[in-house]
């Protein structure tokens, strides 16, 4: 599958979720890197919402942490047709449903320059 978005700027708690020892260490044995500490928001449009929603829901990938923490399921995705991460689907947040939150191992909006109001494609 294949959907584009426009790049906004979060609420900054990706920063330190992501950076959690149990989050980051099993990023790294599932996929093989320890994510930059931060996630790149993108709102979808409301045309991929069912699709988004089936993936989500029968999503295997998945972090149990420690307690006080929420649980994280995630899918491998390709941003922009070159870099390589994941999308993540947290039990607790405050973004609406059209927002997907990406990780990579690089800081996207300095290695890419990427800023609010581009737009980028996911592949997955």
């Amino acid at each position: 599958m294949k959907i584009n978005g426009e790049v906004k700027t979060g609420l900054g708690k990706g920063s330190f979720f992501i950076s959690q020892e149990f989050y980051s260490n099993e990023f790294r044995k599932n996929l093989g890197f320890v994510p930059y500490p931060g996630t790149l928001n993108v709102v979808v449009s409301d045309e991929y919402l069912d699709e988004i929603n089936e993936i989500k829901d029968n999503c295997q990938n998945i972090i149990k942490p420690d307690e006080g923490f929420g649980a994280v399921k995630y899918i491998e995705a390709v941003l922009n047709d070159e870099v390589n991460g994941a999308i993540v689907f947290p039990a607790k947040t405050v973004h609406d449903v059209n927002y997907l939150e990406f990780i990579a191992e690089i800081g996207l909006r300095d290695e890419l320059g990427i800023e609010d109001g581009d737009i980028v494609s996911f592949e997955f």
